[in-house]
């Protein structure tokens, strides 16, 4: 029951080339660096990542980007990641974009077991269509493109099918979390980490505070150790360690 790693290293040492990876973060906040950046100096390459989005230039998942040691992208959010841009127009990689609240669920339903289920968001667009460009060419054409999918009526409306998701890996950040598993985000550092939790067949767990079994009451834990094989205990610097994407004021 003791699933404590002794660090980051270790935690991440079977995650193999082409492996698919489900990351929990939104933008920069709740981005599980330390794992990240421990997959990135064992040199894993060929990643198929599962994420709201790809980090930015320089941090989160942008340091695997950057590297080339990402193959393939699903998710909803790409807007601030310059390197990102270049490798998807450039035909360097694959990106498979998700309505933000389809993922989410998608990330949900794979986790719970359910292979499938119908939403309305993208009827009618490309998302149930099909020919959302996944992949260019090196000229600038479309070299693979999102199939159609199903679509049904219930009640007089139409829904799109969508297929849930699981990944071999899944990284994510907590606030705090015990020896078992049991793990607490705080405020918006949520975001996609317990979805993603849940999604990975094995899952990796960096927790800002480690506690002690029993210490974490039922009602507050948000994922139950059942769905987390493996946790890292940050030190104080990596815990403190949480840059802002954007910094506004106000006067």
């Amino acid at each position: 029951m003791n699933k404590v790693r002794a660090g980051a290293a270790e935690a991440v040492a079977d995650i193999p080339d082409g492996a698919s990876l489900a990351v929990g973060g939104f933008g920069l906040s709740g981005v599980p660096e330390v794992l990240i950046r421990a997959l990135y100096e064992r040199g894993t390459n060929g990643l198929k990542v599962v994420s709201n989005n790809c980090g930015v230039d320089g941090r989160g998942l942008g340091i695997l980007l950057s590297a080339g040691r990402i193959a393939r992208v699903t998710g909803s959010y790409v807007g601030e990641n310059k390197e990102f841009a270049r490798q998807y127009l450039g035909g360097e990689l694959e990106v498979e974009l998700t309505p933000q609240g389809t993922l989410a669920e998608r990330l949900r339903a794979g986790g719970a077991g359910i292979p499938a289920f119908y939403t309305p968001a993208g009827v009618g667009t490309q998302v149930a269509n099909g020919g959302l460009p996944w992949r260019y060419a090196p000229d600038g054409t479309v070299a693979v493109a999102s199939p159609p999918k199903e679509t049904r009526d219930f009640a007089g409306r139409p829904y799109v099918l969508e297929q849930g998701i699981t990944t071999d890996f899944a990284l994510v950040r907590a606030w705090r979390g015990d020896h078992h598993g049991n793990l607490v985000f705080r405020r918006a550092a949520a975001n996609f980490n317990p979805l993603a939790a849940m999604a990975g067949r094995v899952t990796v767990a960096e927790v800002e505070e480690l506690v002690e079994p029993g210490a974490l009451r039922p009602d507050e834990i948000h994922v139950p150790g059942v769905y987390v094989q493996r946790v890292v205990a940050l030190t104080a610097g990596q815990a403190a360690d949480k840059p802002i994407e954007k910094r506004t004021v106000r006067r």
